[in-house]
């Protein structure tokens, strides 16, 4: 099948800023998160519930929209969803309480949907053996979070706080017109009953909840840690907000042009591969930050000697950046993989995917401000983080292994091997 470089291209490059806009917006709760927990006086529990309320309703609508977008022409409904989408944040300025934020967040989610409209938009216009490196490409949208970081406190200080929902909502309506007018069209045929899966099928199906736990692990801790890290920056290492901000930013930054060396590397070497690879240097890393300082006194035969054991600002500020770039390599890998497996169904499954993996950026904050105050130590979020990724490299483990005996069976039946007269 020939493509329109041109067109792909094109198609390419507006749905990636399409969804770049959609993400700044999907996090905006980040920017605001440290101000919101001090004027609300907020528990680490409930900043983590504040943080969790846009991303719920954006997992919920990535599914809805995934199956949507077999069905409807992804252009037009991804531009709906911002139209959609846009009038929450100029209620943004209305808000006092903190149940107000988090049904206002519930709406400001479904700028997540994006993602798997997008999607759906670009695979049209490739081929299979560059879906990597486009889908990688178009990931890359995840900077918009970093955007997101970098405006809001500049939005603050010159134009006030009452400012930052009415930019973002302006800026979310001259992307959607910008996508009407620039994004080229591509004839859309429904799916085919034949190749369309009901949602019980894809419930049953345990490969594509395998693939939900992977993406739980690089897509939702990404998005939780977004959310969390000006505020563990703040609170662990008392940093100044804007200073937290920047080692943010780096992480978000980093992460997601990663995710563009992903999807090549996905198409050159395999999207499990790289998963693999991705799974076994973020456990490493998470390792190391779980430990929380530590002061030990050893009593000696003249004297104690007294043991400390601390993660500086600056290698714990390494060690989160590896796994960003990391997370961003996994994020490309898994749909990689995805399209190898259901290439005729990748909004629907997709949708799915991309729905429980965004699922860990609604628990997991929760999980972290749970832990924090259960534990009383910052690491804890750490120390949750890698019981997560344990039980991923568990489950692919074992996926595996009975893939590969499958394979073996298949052959030994293919050479009359395991046939009895």
């Amino acid at each position: 099948m020939h493509f329109s470089i041109l067109g792909a291209n094109t198609a390419l490059t507006a749905a990636t800023f399409a969804f770049a806009i959609n993400i700044s917006v999907w996090t905006l709760f980040a920017a605001l998160g440290v101000d919101l927990k001090d004027s609300l006086q907020l528990t680490a529990t409930e900043l983590g519930l504040l943080f969790s309320s846009p991303v719920l309703t954006g997992a919920i609508s990535c599914i809805i929209a995934g199956a949507w977008s077999e069905r409807l022409k992804p252009k037009s409904l991804l531009i709906a969803q911002m139209l959609i989408t846009a009038p929450a944040l100029f209620l943004l300025p209305l808000m006092e309480a903190f149940s107000h934020y988090l049904l206002l967040g519930l709406w400001i989610g479904l700028g997540g949907a994006s993602f798997t409209i997008g999607l759906r938009y670009i695979v049209d216009w490739f081929d299979r053996h560059s879906q990597g490196t486009a889908m990688g490409i178009y990931g890359v949208g995840d900077i918009g979070a970093a955007f997101t970081l970098i405006a809001t406190p500049l939005i603050i200080r010159e134009w006030g706080w009452e400012s930052v929902g009415p930019f973002f909502g302006i800026a979310l309506i001259i992307s959607a017109f910008v996508f009407w007018l620039v994004a080229p069209t591509k004839t859309f045929k429904a799916q085919s009953k034949s190749h369309n899966l009901s949602l019980l099928s894809v419930l049953k199906n345990i490969q594509v909840w395998r693939f939900g736990l992977y993406y739980y692990f690089v897509f939702g801790s990404f998005i939780a840690l977004i959310f969390w890290l000006p505020h563990y920056y703040v609170s662990a290492y008392q940093l100044s907000p804007s200073s937290a901000m920047a080692f943010t930013i780096i992480f978000v930054v980093t992460s997601s042009m990663a995710r563009a060396l992903g999807g090549w590397f996905s198409d050159r070497y395999g999207g499990r591969s790289v998963n693999w690879m991705v799974f076994w240097i973020c456990i490493v890393c998470l390792f190391f930050l779980s430990y929380p300082p530590t002061t030990m006194t050893i009593h000696g035969v003249d004297r104690d000697v007294e043991i400390s054991i601390e993660i500086n600002v600056w290698v714990f500020s390494l060690l989160i950046i590896t796994i960003g770039i990391a997370q961003g390599f996994g994020r490309a890998s898994v749909f990689k993989t995805i399209h190898e497996y259901y290439p005729k169904n990748m909004g629907q499954i997709g949708g799915f995917v991309a729905g429980i993996g965004s699922l860990g950026g609604c628990t997991l904050p929760i999980l972290f401000g749970f832990s924090v105050d259960l534990l009383g130590i910052h690491t804890a979020c750490f120390m949750t983080l890698y019981g997560v990724l344990a039980c991923c490299m568990a489950t692919m483990f074992f996926a595996n292994k009975s893939a590969r005996l499958k394979e073996r069976v298949s052959e030994a039946r293919q050479h009359n091997f395991l046939n009895y007269d």
